[in-house]
């Protein structure tokens, strides 16, 4: 690990002032995966800056649902009387997510930061079209630096993954450049129940709905947020809803224990007897994103909860999806997996 510069702020206005003056500046949280990355060399911050002592650790009601701050840590959250009783997808998401001991120091903003675990991505030695590029969008909207920066050898340019070992690799929403996938279990939660990312920067505030916060690699895969220089995520709002009864977060791994999905599958229904009223669908574990499954969605909303419907709801949200090869499986095990995921939810299985 390279040396850098340690600033701790306390107030957003001089974090967002410290990433904005100089370049390679990174804010740092739990640092469960940037400390990763710095290991590794992917990253070579010149400065961290220290956000930990900022006032962005709440969890409250507020008149249009719950506003969830920014370093929260995914423990606390998970475990939130509030957050279990009127969103327990995104508590059944965090649960599912890593072990206990890196929940306690993981926070939420930081695990919508965290960056793909493609092997090659992690690997200065192989082609990589995320990692390659000098300056991208960074940790938390700030110019990342890589090892070029310190004139060393940055790795090949390409997607490794593409012809190579993609068992974990993305089926949706990929393009020739990229098909990694983002790793995070409770962004699959966020997503499905329309969250709405606070952020505040150098040019003011502005609200960022959760579906267009990542973004699908095209031309640029170095860039997986929308997230502009210097700015800082606040918090997280999640909207009223009438989901708390049905709900089921299905993650697909191959251990029980620490492992990122293979395919998950988050669900949130407002039932009325056996008919759908409303749903919500996501996945995680097969694109650059969180992927929404609005195809089936609108498909299954006054339709009866039965496996007939299930299976075309599936059916509807696989299309476009493509294989390369060593994740071809994932054609298979994403619809049986959304299945599933709606039987548990509605208490058909």
């Amino acid at each position: 690990m390279n040396p850098f510069q340690f600033t701790r702020v306390t107030t957003p206005k001089a974090a967002i002032s410290a990433v904005t003056k100089e370049k390679g500046t990174y804010f740092l949280a739990g640092g469960t995966n940037l400390i990763d990355l710095m290991k590794r060399e992917v990253v070579i911050p010149e400065r961290l800056v220290d956000i930990n002592k900022l006032p962005l650790a709440t969890i409250e009601k507020t008149v249009t649902g719950l506003r969830i701050g920014a370093t929260a840590k995914n423990s606390a959250v998970a475990d939130n009387e509030l957050v279990k009783k009127y969103f327990p997808l995104l508590s059944q998401a965090l649960n599912a997510g890593a072990s206990a001991q890196l929940r306690n120091m993981a926070t939420v903003g930081g695990n919508m930061m965290q960056r793909t675990r493609c092997a090659y991505f992690y690997d200065n030695s192989m082609p990589c079209n995320k990692r390659s590029p000098v300056q991208t969008g960074g940790a938390a909207g700030s110019t990342e630096r890589f090892r070029a920066d310190k004139g060393q050898a940055n790795g090949p340019t390409g997607c490794g993954a593409i012809g190579g070992f993609n068992r974990m690799h993305a089926i949706f929403g990929a393009s020739e450049k990229c098909i990694a996938v983002h790793p995070s279990d409770m962004c699959i939660a966020l997503v499905a129940l329309d969250a709405t990312v606070n952020v505040s920067g150098p040019k003011g505030d502005r609200k960022i709905p959760f579906g267009e916060f990542h973004r699908l690699p095209g031309d640029k895969p170095q860039q997986d947020n929308t997230l502009q220089p210097g700015e800082l995520i606040m918090s997280v709002d999640l909207p009223t809803n009438r989901f708390s009864d049905n709900s089921h977060y299905l993650k697909v791994r191959d251990r029980a224990s620490y492992a990122f999905a293979l395919v998950s599958v988050g669900v949130a229904l407002d039932m009325k007897g056996n008919t759908i009223r409303d749903v919500r669908l996501a996945m995680g574990g097969v694109a650059h994103k969180p992927w929404r499954l609005t195809k089936a969605e609108d498909f299954l909303r006054g339709k009866p909860a039965t496996e007939a419907n299930f299976k075309q709801a599936a059916a509807l949200a696989m299309q476009g999806a493509k294989g390369y090869g060593e994740n071809d499986f994932k054609l298979t095990l994403a619809p049986n997996s959304i299945i599933d995921a709606l039987k548990t939810a509605t208490k058909t299985a």
